[in-house]
């Protein structure tokens, strides 16, 4: 593995074990897996269960990024304790987790509370409004979320990516079929994109 990257952008700090590079960076909405490869045939060579290892490296970044984020939302708003900043953030991680998950098959049977960009934006002004409080259990959230989506199985996505990964297994031909599902999946989900921010404009103009 070439990088494990918790966060985007710019590398606040690193260090390097055997040949991968650990980093955290700049964005904390987000993580990263970065394998080392030159083409796609080298991405092939590597055995199924390591590329399944590295679709979960950015999920799981994202997971782990949320804890030291609780850890410090505990500390404005209760002070400094042993359970705030090592058994309430895990509590707390998991209760977000399971919000999610629960709140996934709305997406389906209500599709008008979709929020895109523009509504993540909107709803990030007001919880800036909280000061460090409101910045910290947002970013948490965000985080949350785009670890839990990452994981749905739609092609372009992790979760898409561990699916095919699978299927290649038990049919081998699966892989002439990954690059049109890739764009089938990123055609959904720019698709639900723009539904979500044409929704966020409607609302805010109404």
């Amino acid at each position: 593995m070439k990088r494990f990257s918790i966060g985007f952008g710019p590398k606040l700090w690193s260090f390097h074990r055997a040949d991968t590079e650990f980093c955290i960076s700049l964005i904390p909405l987000g993580g990263y897996v970065l394998p080392k490869v030159e083409s796609e045939d080298d991405f092939y060579k590597i055995s199924p269960l390591k590329r399944i290892v590295f679709a979960l490296g950015g999920p799981l970044a994202n997971i782990l990024s949320v804890i030291p984020l609780m850890a410090a939302y505990n500390t404005v708003t209760k002070g400094i304790s042993l359970s705030g900043l090592f058994f309430h953030p895990f509590l707390q991680t998991a209760g977000y987790i399971e919000k999610i998950i629960t709140a996934i098959p709305l997406i389906f049977s209500h599709p008008q509370q979709l929020s895109g960009v523009v509504g993540i934006v909107t709803e990030g002004s007001k919880a800036l409004s909280f000061g460090i409080t409101g910045l910290l259990a947002l970013t948490a959230f965000l985080s949350i979320n785009l670890a839990i989506l990452n994981l749905l199985p739609v092609p372009a996505l992790d979760g898409g990516n561990i699916v095919m990964t699978i299927l290649e297994r038990v049919w081998p031909r699966s892989t002439r079929l990954r690059v049109s599902l890739s764009l089938m999946g990123w055609l959904f989900l720019i698709s639900i994109m723009l539904y979500a921010t044409t929704k966020d404009i409607s609302r805010l103009l109404g």
